[in-house]
């Protein structure tokens, strides 16, 4: 298809979507690096898995830049399409992986008794990514609701991931900060286990979830 004129709507949501993208890219890059020292610090699976997420959200944001770029550059619709299942199974397996180092690690640290040490720079991250994240998200799912894009959608679920463990990450560490609860922190990660499973045998399978429809 040839490519989109500036002026319109398409061409004006794909620059949206690339936005929102290296927007998030950036900041992942240093929840990333913030997460996994604090994480290794305090011993924490939820913190460390927490920038594990960050890194499996750059490699599914490079992902999709190469999946926007391909249409911008005119390819034909086939080519699109393609682009758009590779894109799409290649989030579905950073899910899985996810799910995958989290039930490990989780059922390790409950097997051994192991208890995270307290982590302020954690929960200050969890605070600034469970308030910035679910707004990210809601516009790439936009941008991708308009684009057509699943590719576009499971990446914005990514993003929701994010969302999800800072949730599951402050009740973690301050569960164990506040009372104790050695075994909060991996309870806490194992939360995710089955929606990051779900959503990474959806892409897997190129299939659309309810949502995306």
């Amino acid at each position: 298809m040839p490519p989109a004129a500036e002026g319109t709507e398409p061409a004006r949501w794909r620059r949206i979507a690339l936005g929102l993208v290296v927007a998030t890219m950036a900041y992942n890059a240093i929840e990333a690096g913030v997460a996994l020292w604090s994480g290794v610090v305090a011993a924490s699976i939820a913190l460390v898995g927490f920038g594990l997420d960050s890194v499996i959200e750059l490699v599914a944001g490079a992902a999709l830049l190469w999946r926007l770029s391909v249409e911008a550059r005119g390819a034909d619709h086939e080519r699109v399409e393609a682009s758009e299942r590779a894109v799409h199974r290649v989030i579905g397996v950073t899910f899985l992986l996810l799910a995958l180092y989290v039930t490990t690690e989780a059922g390790w640290g409950l097997w051994r008794h192991e208890a995270a040490a307290g982590s302020l720079v954690g929960i200050i991250l969890a605070v600034a990514s469970l308030v910035v994240m679910p707004l990210v998200a809601w516009g790439k799912l936009r941008a991708a609701r308009r684009l057509g894009s699943r590719a576009l959608a499971a990446e914005a679920k990514e993003t929701l991931a994010c969302s999800y463990l800072s949730l599951t990450l402050l009740l973690g560490l301050g569960l164990n900060a506040a009372l104790g609860w050695w075994w909060a922190d991996p309870v806490a990660a194992l939360a995710m286990v089955p929606w990051l499973i779900r959503e990474g045998l959806e892409g897997v399978r190129g299939e659309a979830s309810e949502d995306d429809e």
